[in-house]
């Protein structure tokens, strides 16, 4: 199966809001958070949304990349 592109507008479509799937970016990769608890309507503990590249702000976060394996790679972020 070929790998699903995203831009960033595409992106931002899968907010996780009103039914819609939330997708994360992170160093060019899109996951699929849609059914992880920790994102319930497009919210990651009220801080970030779904729908964003969150390269520049996982660096902040309390836990590393590394939680990024639990969530299912859907595709790249393309430019």
């Amino acid at each position: 199966m070929a790998e699903k592109e995203f831009t960033q507008q595409q992106l931002a479509q899968f907010d996780g809001k009103e039914g819609r799937r939330a997708y994360i970016a992170y160093r060019g990769k899109v996951y699929d958070a849609t059914d992880g608890f920790l994102w319930m309507g497009g919210r990651h503990q009220a801080l970030h949304q779904a729908g964003e590249d969150l390269t520049d702000v996982l660096d902040t976060a309390p836990h590393g990349e590394d939680l990024l394996e639990r969530i299912p790679e859907i595709g790249k972020l393309i430019p």
